[in-house]
């Protein structure tokens, strides 16, 4: 997992030259296959970001998966001993512990658009126990809060369309976002020093409410780590004398192939994330050693509903199906944007690929106007209508 932190500004810089264009599905086989770097760690990482940019979900589990590495699993047998343990819905238990908390810390695996849906989920409850500022580690954008709705432009994996979700309803919600990345070429321990620092300073500026702080990977964890000595959510405790809420989404992420899955992702009933908690309704924290979070979220394994992923669905969102009269060619790439925001290079709010008309041609939208474009295999705009989500 280390040499994906080093990947980060080489993504970045990627994504300039690249545009964060959305793509169809064979377009990143063929740049993948064409990757003669020799580096097949950088040739999948990337790959598999690239799908995931482009809503491929499925697709980006299995191209990660292709580099072979394994999160560390517990044993069997110890993981046969949570089974009857008592779980509680995360997005509640998380709630409500943040009422006492000054900094919540939530962290992410950078190709799993699915705990970006989780961060969203979190913004309502935490903003009504005085939430007020979101630091995003892939954030580079200093217009954001002006603007109200990410761009393309706004970073690599901002472009992904359940992140730039996750940034407008920040946005819509009243949080004052800010970005804290370190300088591009800092990596290890200087890009934690910086990192941390970026926010401290942030923070003695801004004092008019709580910090959510969302990041990628071990920049979540707490206590000692191998080669960066401390992290950047220990380095921040450091600067600010506060124990911040440490929450990891990561470790028991599902993997393409369910045989990888760890053994608690089956003892897992119902369609929402859940953590697990001792008899006296404590975190369960006998599944990890140092470095640690407060905290382990263990996700569902995805289902899929009309050939989309369930935990795209919430109380707001409604299925859309494009009219077949409207698809002038295969294959296509429909887009829906919030409305005015297409024009502006704005993230789109789903996207779909249509390779035959026997695709599925569902949309998973929130309520509000949008603007769906359809682009043919040339990625030229065939049609775009608008469209009232109720």
């Amino acid at each position: 997992m280390k040499k994906t932190f080093f990947l980060f500004f080489a993504i970045f810089s990627l994504s300039v030259k690249a545009q964060n264009t959305y793509k169809f599905s064979t377009d990143i086989v063929k740049e993948i296959n064409n990757d003669k770097s020799g580096d097949d760690s950088n040739k999948y990482q990337i790959g598999a970001m690239r799908y995931s940019i482009s809503n491929y979900y499925f697709k980006g589990l299995q191209t990660w998966d292709k580099l072979g590495q394994k999160e560390k699993k517990i044993s069997k047998d110890y993981s046969l001993k949570f089974i009857n343990h008592k779980v509680e819905n995360a997005k509640d238990y998380i709630i409500n512990k943040s009422k006492k908390e000054e900094i919540v810390i939530l962290n992410e695996a950078h190709h799993y658009a699915s705990h970006r849906m989780f961060a969203a989920s979190l913004l309502k409850g935490l903003y009504e126990n005085g939430y007020r500022y979101l630091g995003i580690e892939a954030l580079g954008d200093d217009s954001i809060n002006i603007r109200k709705f990410p761009t393309t432009q706004s970073g690599f994996y901002t472009s992904e369309p359940q992140f730039g979700n996750l940034i407008k309803t920040a946005l819509d919600l009243g949080f004052t976002l800010f970005k804290y990345e370190a300088e591009q070429g800092k990596n290890g321990k200087e890009r934690e020093m910086e990192q941390a620092e970026n926010i401290y300073k942030f923070m003695q500026k801004n004092k008019n409410g709580k910090y959510f702080i969302y990041c990628g990977y071990e920049h979540a964890y707490e206590g000692k780590h191998q080669t960066w000595e401390k992290t950047m959510a220990g380095r921040l405790s450091d600067l600010t004398k506060i124990n911040p809420l440490t929450i990891d989404q990561t470790q028991f992420s599902e993997r393409s192939n369910p045989e990888q899955n760890d053994l608690l992702l089956s003892t897992i009933n119902g369609n929402y994330p859940v953590v697990l908690l001792e008899e006296n309704k404590t975190v369960l924290t006998g599944i990890q050693k140092e470095p640690f979070t407060d905290i382990k979220i263990i996700h569902p394994i995805t289902t899929y509903i009309k050939a989309r992923p369930n935990w795209m669905l919430n109380k707001s969102r409604r299925f859309y199906e494009i009219p077949t009269s409207d698809i002038k060619s295969y294959p296509s790439l429909i887009f829906a944007y919030r409305k005015g925001e297409f024009e502006n290079k704005g993230v789109p709010a789903d996207i779909i690929e249509l390779l035959s008309v026997k695709d599925s041609r569902y949309l998973i939208l929130d309520q509000g106007n949008y603007d769906i474009v359809i682009k043919d295999r040339a990625y030229k705009i065939i049609n775009k209508f608008e469209k009232n989500i109720e």
